[in-house]
């Protein structure tokens, strides 16, 4: 019995909606596989730009195909060790970068280089970073939170603290876990809340002491020299005088004035 066409019609043009949805769908998430870091998700950012999420995928370096027109990055719970120099260059319109919750011990220098301009929020807490590099925060004005590291807190820290252009009130995120000297009293306390410690006060006596160390070198020195010029100088002249003396017309005037000083 042949099948009504009104019935192939409607079967057909139901097949054919399908296949177009399916194609579509596929060239979706192809576009979207393509402009994406490699095992990260990413979605578009309210006014523009992209997300990007890298989160807990167990990532040990920097991801470099980042689209550069990302604003928010998060690469949040991985094992990173370390940021590089210019890790983040290519990334001209980035707003928020979050690189909680890794390893990383060591930020290189100029490693947010590039992110000046833009960048409104950094977080770093909950890594293990030790020693605050002025370099590796070359240009940033943004806010950063800073907490939950073993910072170790010395006079290259009181140093550094001025050449950073970070939010102010990011850097009471650096508390103290160890410090040099240990007995000047500041673990656990958030560095820039206590003004009135300086960490350098060994280092500025060991240069008062090094300093008094060369001026008594140098006057020992000097002593030592006008001592050895003195002798040097005496010993030059009664060799003269010797030899003044040992001249056959010196002798002779030598006696005649002592026959004068006799008769008279």
């Amino acid at each position: 019995m042949p099948l009504p066409a009104d019935w192939l019609l409607r079967h057909w043009v139901v097949m054919c909606l399908l296949l177009h949805s399916l194609v579509l769908v596929t060239f979706c998430f192809h576009n979207a596989a393509a402009g994406c870091s490699d095992g990260c998700y990413c979605s578009e950012s309210d006014g523009g730009g992209k997300t990007v999420r890298c989160s807990n995928l167990q990532l040990t370096e920097i991801p470099q195909d980042i689209p550069n027109d990302t604003r928010h990055v998060y690469l949040d719970f991985n094992l990173f060790t370390a940021v590089p120099t210019n890790a983040f260059a290519d990334l001209p319109y980035l707003v928020e970068l979050d690189l909680s919750h890794n390893e990383i011990s060591q930020l290189e220098p100029g490693a947010f280089r590039g992110l000046g301009s833009t960048l409104q929020f950094l977080d770093i807490s909950s890594n293990k970073l030790v020693n605050f590099d002025p370099e590796a925060f070359e240009g940033l004005r943004s806010r950063a939170n800073l907490t939950n590291n073993p910072w170790h807190c010395d006079c290259n820290l009181q140093m550094a603290m001025p050449r950073v252009d970070l939010e102010p009130a990011s850097l009471t995120g650096i508390v103290c876990q160890t410090s040099e000297p240990e007995q000047i009293g500041v673990q656990g306390l958030a560095f820039l809340l206590a003004p009135d410690i300086d960490l350098c006060v060994v280092m500025k006596r060991t240069t008062d002491v090094a300093m008094l160390v060369v001026m008594f070198g140098w006057f020992s020195m000097v002593i030592s020299y006008l001592v050895y010029y003195v002798r040097a100088n005496t010993e030059d002249a009664r060799r003269h005088l010797e030899y003044l003396k040992s001249l056959p017309g010196i002798q002779g005037k030598s006696e005649e004035s002592s026959t004068i000083s006799t008769v008279v």
